[in-house]
């Protein structure tokens, strides 16, 4: 879209002769960036409600700077997931107000306290070394606008741990569980609650568990209604999933 198409359709919104909500849909299929090793996609917040991440594995340095410096000078949120303390640093150069949520190595600018429901997200991990997947799950949840509870270590090999919180399960808009080894956990959990439950299957695990390969099959074969399973470690599509049902429940209400 060239400078004169929005100017036009700017000017017709002016003058009346088109109304918002076709302005909007006009604009929303901007072209994206060109930097030859990257497009960004600089008007995905405008389709989607929630701006392009970055993915740091596989980038060097250099691009992530140039990539960061680009959606700051088009006034971009910056969102980068998979970061390390390294690449923090790198970022922080560029744009100093950003935090680095170390365990679940997200690097964002932490907004003010705006949450879009008042209903939360429940995010639950099987283990202790689940947290990585689970933080990354709940802090994108959170900077999606969603309130999240986190309820960890209470897989099933102490049962007593999570059903001593069954008021919190019960209370929770959406879940999120998060489990490796064998995945049993959102099964368990799918026979007591009446909400979505959206399952992570993680890569930790002794030999068998093929580095998360058991725990998804595990997950994806479970008897329990109501549960849908993402990718290995995908603490990111499970948190931007988990806050679509969140938000799309509370405007139902």
């Amino acid at each position: 879209m060239k400078r004169e198409e929005i100017e036009n359709i700017l000017q017709q919104f002016k003058s009346s002769q088109i109304d918002l909500k076709e302005a909007l849909e006009r604009l929303k299929h901007f072209p994206y960036e060109e930097m030859g090793f990257a497009k960004i996609d600089s008007q995905r917040h405008l389709r989607k409600g929630f701006p392009e991440v970055i993915f740091c594995p596989g980038k060097t340095l250099e691009q992530i700077s140039k990539i960061t410096k680009r959606i700051k000078e088009i006034k971009g949120k910056i969102i980068a997931t998979r970061a390390t303390s390294e690449i923090y640093q790198t970022i922080k150069e560029i744009i100093p107000e950003v935090t680095y949520f170390k365990e679940a190595k997200i690097v964002a600018v932490k907004e003010e306290e705006k949450k879009v429901s008042s209903k939360y997200i429940l995010v639950v991990s099987g283990g202790t070394a689940d947290i990585p997947v689970a933080e990354e799950a709940a802090v994108i949840a959170e900077l999606m606008g969603n309130k999240v509870e986190r309820l960890y270590d209470v897989g099933v090999a102490g049962l007593h741990r999570l059903l001593d919180n069954s008021k919190k399960l019960l209370a929770a808009n959406v879940l999120i569980v998060v489990a490796g080894m064998e995945g049993a956990l959102p099964s368990v959990i799918g026979g007591l609650v009446d909400k979505p439950i959206i399952a992570v299957p993680t890569s930790i695990g002794y030999g068998a568990s093929f580095k998360g390969l058991a725990p998804l099959l595990t997950m994806l074969n479970s008897c329990a209604p109501g549960l849908a399973v993402v990718n290995i470690d995908n603490g990111f599509g499970a948190g931007y999933m988990a806050s679509l049902i969140n938000q799309l429940n509370e405007v139902k209400e």
